[in-house]
């Protein structure tokens, strides 16, 4: 069975304030910490109490957050920011902070995780893991819902591979992402608007690591550049595409293989077929409409591939650099 409770009581958190100061005294009787119990802890207070508010317009900070646009509509941007967490507004809040004052994310989600962790089994005596959590949409669902963002002792990710399900059929890519499942859930028992930052969870200690062990910390969940299949918004990867701009080129991934290249072009080029050709690592693409090459061009960059080199009637192209 498990369990969530998050304990009502929690005082408005301040620049220097140590969390387990907030929560300790919170926790009395059955609610007592245990080993193998799990504590989550919203962003939110995280960043008050490491002092990360300031003065100034959201705009000039999403800014300065912000280390590659991923896609915009209107006054909306999604962003990849300094943690490399894919959100909305490169995660800065401006809700529950003083006017004209913003709230940005912790510097280190996983070293505070990490240092709450040992602040509550140093007072508490008991092996937990930690979670910093914080609020997310997602593609192609509506609304949000929480994700982690920072953790410590928990195993963040369940690999199956390799497992069978009771059919006896062997799973291959099934991984649970543990621990975004356990920030979800905490906030849903301290709701959102309850002034309950701390969410205990109990009845999933397969998942604590050993006192010893912090594990890979919440960004392990980062999928790699060039991993994510949708590392760009569709209007956003088109014009990346015909823009051609080399720093970029690794959101769309490795190369594809030279049969995959060729199917791709000759779909891009017809009706007007050129004459294409692949020897020694190297596909060429043969017409005299100008064209059918700026469009083989544009369609090579999308799939891992540039121009090496091209004159009026041919391009070579060759894979790029990872």
């Amino acid at each position: 069975m498990i369990s969530l409770w998050a304990p009502d009581g929690v005082g408005e958190v301040r620049p220097g304030d140590d969390l387990a100061d907030h929560l300790v005294p919170l926790l009395v009787g059955d609610a007592e910490l245990r080993d193998g119990d799990v504590v989550c802890v919203t962003s939110k207070v995280v960043s008050k109490a490491e002092g990360r508010a300031e003065a100034g317009a959201r705009a000039d900070a999403i800014e300065r957050e912000t280390r590659r646009l991923v896609a915009r509509r209107g006054p909306l941007s999604i962003v990849v920011n300094r943690l490399g967490l894919t959100m909305a507004a490169a995660g800065v809040d401006a809700s529950n902070v003083e006017a004209g004052h913003v709230l940005l994310l912790p510097l280190d989600p996983d070293a505070t995780a990490r240092r709450l962790r040992r602040a509550l089994a140093a007072r508490c005596g008991a092996n937990v893991g930690v979670l910093v959590t914080d609020t997310a949409g997602r593609p192609w669902r509506e609304g949000q819902t929480d994700l982690a963002i920072g953790a410590a002792g928990v195993r963040v990710l369940d690999d199956h591979a390799g497992r069978s399900d009771p059919y006896g059929n062997t799973l291959a890519v099934t991984a649970p992402a543990v621990a975004d499942e356990l920030a979800g859930a905490a906030e849903l028992a301290a709701g959102k608007l309850g002034r309950r930052p701390f969410v205990v969870v109990r009845g999933r200690g397969d998942v604590v690591l050993d006192p010893d062990d912090d594990g890979p910390g919440a960004a392990a969940l980062l999928r790699a550049v060039g991993a994510d299949l949708f590392g760009l918004g569709a209007r956003e990867a088109v014009l990346t595409a015909l823009r051609g701009v080399e720093g970029v080129r690794p959101v769309f991934g490795a190369p594809v293989d030279v049969d995959e290249l060729l199917g791709v072009l000759a779909s891009v080029a017809a009706p007007t077929l050129p004459t294409m050709s692949a020897a020694a690592g190297s596909v060429v693409v043969t017409t005299d409409d100008a064209r059918v090459r700026w469009t083989c061009q544009v369609a090579a960059y999308a799939h891992g591939w540039r121009v090496s080199d091209t004159d009026a009637s041919r391009i070579r192209l060759v894979p790029a650099a990872p």
